[in-house]
């Protein structure tokens, strides 16, 4: 790709609202199409940037912020290696090493780290009914400081993964499907299997089967779900893919 033509997708991208200004991203079927396709070609466009060798650097200082509250190794380092990519520095918050480990709540740690950072990323998925919970309660927080004008701006939280949804993972698989096949209007009517596997190793959230069905049904892919007897998946992801099969036309079945 010329860089002229990077340029003017570039100046295409500026053009649109995507709507996450001042926002935060935690689960797809939350976010409009509209938004999620902004996402998609944002992400395209970076990766070009970067093929190409040219900065892609926004901020000047700041930090992004990452809390871990399960194990990592490829969001870890992909979300620092993002931050470094636009221009952020990137810390961990360590809990039993700071002040929440002596009581402080999660309001009032929100409001401190709101002071120092332009992101949050969190990572919260071992228990079913907390990951999300918790993220929201940290955006609420986020909020009500920027609100009341204890902070200048707000920082935005995104999603590395609760017990719902693993957003970031699974855009990244639907943006692998669209290359591989074209594009994303190619992938209506293709089929998908969203399978149980054995593992010999810990257990695996549900949120990533419940992310990539919520997901991949929007864009028009026929999902097939398939696991063993007691291994169910959450509601709202299973609700959220039944309705926007209905919308694309595309269909899911177990």
């Amino acid at each position: 790709m010329t860089h002229d033509t990077l340029y003017a997708k570039i100046d295409r991208l500026r053009a649109l609202a995507p709507g996450l200004h001042d926002g935060d991203f935690l689960l797809t079927w939350r976010q409009s199409e509209a938004t999620l396709r902004f996402v998609l070609a944002a992400a395209e466009a970076l990766e070009e940037i970067h093929r190409a060798n040219l900065s892609a650097r926004l901020f000047d200082t700041g930090l992004g912020l990452a809390i871990f509250r399960d194990k990592s190794t490829r969001t870890r380092y992909s979300f620092k290696s993002a931050c470094n990519l636009l221009g952020l520095g990137t810390e961990e918050l360590e809990e039993s090493t700071s002040q929440i480990a002596h009581g402080e709540t999660v309001r009032e740690t929100a409001a401190m780290i709101g002071f120092l950072s332009e992101v949050i990323g969190i990572r919260d998925d071992m228990y079913l009914g907390e990951g999300h919970a918790y993220m929201t309660e940290v955006a609420a927080s986020l909020a009500e400081s920027h609100r009341e004008g204890v902070l200048a701006q707000r920082p935005a939280v995104v999603n590395l993964q609760c017990d719902l949804d693993h957003p970031t993972q699974a855009l990244a698989d639907l943006s692998h499907l669209a290359r591989v096949y074209g594009s994303l209007e190619a992938l209506r009517g293709k089929r998908l299997a969203m399978t149980w596997a054995h593992s010999p190793s810990y257990g695996k959230p549900l949120s990533v089967p419940q992310g990539v069905v919520a997901l991949m049904t929007r864009f028009g892919l026929d999902v097939v779900l398939a696991h063993p007897e007691g291994y169910e998946l959450v509601d709202e992801p299973l609700e959220a893919a039944r309705r926007f099969a209905a919308a694309s036309g595309s269909s899911t079945s177990s």
